[in-house]
């Protein structure tokens, strides 16, 4: 026994040794990167390596935990922050994909696991594959994604690389119209200084005048003579005062409504005054509100702004503070003191790994995905492993912290991790389903790669159709949604050398967590559902 599982640990690590040094060859600028670990991993399954199944399923477990721990923020905010045109795209390509397989699946008498297997590969989404293999229990699964994956990574690079020229795009117009239509949606938050020239607020303090509420501003700094200070809810203006507030351009133009004319004069910071960005890492104030903190009391210390995943937000007396948000504070320096160590303001805790949140989050997961929910007395429902330790994460990350557990992880561990699950499960998978490819190829001929290429390449030209011609969306922007739809990372990098303005990584990052759920969530239904 023990040599046999030092073979299958021997056997592990050469398919995975063998299937990053193949995923790093180029040709013409295309790699398979780390999906090139499934193709090694056929090829020796073929010759009879196999892999305990033990392997598969902690690969999978870590892999869709760490996807879901990722996602879960970006997934609800995207739906808040982004409009409803993303979305039906995203929908479109993984409905209208689903649509394709099922139809050709009915139509060449597909086996069921074989034909989701052509789905995920066609789509290019291996959390897609790791639902397919749990729901099916087939290595048909696998093969069918290894036979449809390299063309829907071709595919997708071809198409938005060749599609922007036929239909002529001028991709600098598309960067103005975003620009434009950024600046109306979302406003940047600009600095501004105010004389005190209005009589009627002279010698009233900000809560009397609910400054905030009015001008929707925040003021950081207030110069009454050759003194400057952090102001409070009870700082009094007075004729000849100048402040500093920060908000929108429009939001600034209500400030000078409100005290009087903008000055181009210095407010310099006295020797006892700060204004710094503090960084959230304390347990004690994760998921409170500002308003429960207290700021301004407690210390009269101001919160400028918030930086959030690169995202600035308008300090609110409801926000809700998140592990690792960037707070510009403006105070004296002896309550600087005091605000830091309240919020933490410690970089290394960014970094730190915590093993419970990941541990028990995977056995919430496991346990969501074992309840069985019976759907019209026809048939039970469940998520399974995939669904349930999926749905765990977002739902955890998405929370952020209940007591003193927080649900997330550094960005270099969930990488990290992510990536040890990702090859141990496509090491196992891989070598079940070499095991099956010749029968498979013998059974069903060349006609499963021209199904495979059929699943890509229409739902790409329906998604372009839709959104440029009836939603009239920013090129960009619906490349950007078509290559996070298909979740094609090697998509993106072709947009993004034909510009970089950044507008394509914005709509990919908006869609990708939604894209990576509807292929679990699609793989599921269509295994479930009759063929005609």
């Amino acid at each position: 026994m023990d040599t046999l599982i030092s073979v299958s640990y021997l056997a592990l690590f050469l398919i995975i040794s063998l299937g990053l040094i193949a995923g790093k060859a180029r040709i013409r600028g295309f790699s398979l990167d780390i999906s090139a670990v499934i193709f090694i991993a056929m090829l020796l399954g073929h010759f009879g390596f196999r892999l305990p199944s033990e392997y598969q399923h902690i690969g999978l477990l870590l892999f869709i935990f760490t996807i879901g721990i990722q996602s879960g923020p970006g997934f609800f905010r995207s739906f808040r922050q982004y409009g409803k045109q993303l979305f039906i795209i995203a929908g479109i390509i993984i409905i209208s994909g689903a649509v394709i397989t099922w139809l050709l699946s009915s139509i060449m008498d597909i086996d069921k696991a074989l034909a989701i297997g052509l789905f995920n590969g066609a789509m290019t989404s291996t959390p897609g594959l790791a639902a397919a293999v749990e729901v099916s229990k087939s290595p048909l699964a696998s093969i069918g994604y290894g036979i449809a994956y390299p063309f829907g990574v071709i595919g997708v690079v071809l198409f938005v690389s060749l599609i922007p020229k036929i239909l002529k795009i001028n991709f600098s117009k598309s960067e103005e119209d975003f620009n434009l239509s950024l600046k109306q949606s979302y406003p940047e938050f600009i600095p501004g200084n105010f004389r005190v020239e209005n009589p009627n607020i002279d010698g009233k303090s900000l809560i009397e005048l609910k400054f905030r509420t009015v001008t929707n501003c925040v003021i950081s700094r207030v110069k009454h003579g050759d003194h400057t200070t952090t102001p409070s809810r009870d700082t009094i203006l007075k004729k000849g005062d100048i402040i500093r507030a920060l908000g929108t351009a429009e939001d600034l133009e209500k400030v000078k409504l409100l005290v009087g004319p903008q000055t181009d004069e210095d407010i310099p910071l006295d020797k006892g005054h700060d204004v710094k960005w503090v960084l959230v890492t304390s347990k004690q104030v994760v998921n409170k509100p500002l308003q429960k903190l207290n700021l301004g009391a407690n210390y009269d210390a101001t919160v400028v702004r918030i930086r959030r995943s690169g995202i600035e937000l308008r300090p609110m007396h409801y926000t809700m503070l998140r592990f690792g948000d960037r707070l510009m504070i403006a105070a004296s320096r002896d309550s600087m003191q005091q605000v830091v160590k309240l919020l933490g303001n410690d970089d290394k805790r960014l970094s730190e790994t915590d093993f419970l949140p990941i541990t028990l989050g995977i056995v919430i997961g496991i346990l969501i995905g074992m309840i069985n929910v019976p759907v019209f007395g026809l048939f039970d429902f469940s998520l399974g492993i995939t669904g349930g330790v999926l749905s765990a994460a977002l739902i955890l990350s998405g929370i952020g912290k209940t007591g003193p557990i927080i649900w997330s992880m550094s960005s270099n561990a969930n990488q990290l991790f992510r990536e040890l699950g990702l090859l141990m499960f496509l090491a196992t998978v891989g070598c079940e389903a070499g095991g099956h490819i010749g029968e498979t190829f013998h059974s069903y001929g060349a006609g499963l790669i021209a199904a495979g290429a059929a699943i890509t390449i229409v739902p790409l030209v329906i998604a372009l159709i839709v959104g440029k011609y009836v939603l009239k969306m920013n090129f960009l922007t619906l490349m950007g949604v078509i290559t996070g739809g298909m979740t094609s990372t090697p998509g993106l990098a072709a947009i993004n050398t034909q510009s970089d303005s950044g507008i394509a990584q914005v709509a990919y990052a908006a869609v990708y967590p939604l894209a990576l759920v509807l292929m679990i969530v699609f793989s599921n239904i269509l295994f479930r559902i009759p063929l005609f």
